[in-house]
C-alpha cells in the first residue's frame, strides 16, 4: 500500500504541515469541550464529509478517553440527520469494529 495523502503532505510540505499540526493541537486541547467529546465530534464530522478513514482513526482515541461502544454507535447514528443512511451504511459497522479492536 502506498503512502497516504497525509503522509505525502507531511513529507513534501513540512513547514505547512507543522503549522497545521500546531493548529490541530491547539484546537484539540480540552477547554469548553472535553477531549472525549471532541473525538466523538470528529468521528461524526469526518463521516459527514466522506472521510471514513479519518473517522475510524478517532474511534480508538475516543475509547481510550472513556467513550463507550454505545457512544460511538450514537455518534454515527447522529449523522442520519445530515447525510441520511449513507453515513450509517458506510461507517457504523466499521466504527464498532474499530472500537472492539481498540
Amino acid at each position: 500500500m502506498g503512502k497516504s495523502g497525509y503522509q505525502i503532505f507531511q513529507e513534501e510540505s513540512p513547514e505547512v504541515a507543522s503549522a497545521f499540526n500546531k493548529l490541530i493541537e491547539t484546537i484539540a486541547k480540552p477547554s469548553a469541550l472535553d477531549a472525549k467529546t471532541k473525538h466523538l465530534l470528529y468521528i461524526a464530522m469526518k463521516i459527514v464529509t466522506d472521510d471514513e478513514d479519518a473517522a475510524l482513526m478517532h474511534v480508538p482515541f475516543a475509547k481510550k478517553l472513556g467513550a463507550s461502544r454505545e457512544e460511538i454507535r450514537e455518534t454515527v447514528l447522529l449523522t442520519l440527520t445530515v447525510v441520511g443512511l449513507k453515513g450509517v451504511n458506510t461507517s457504523l459497522a466499521a466504527a464498532l469494529e474499530a472500537y472492539d479492536k481498540a
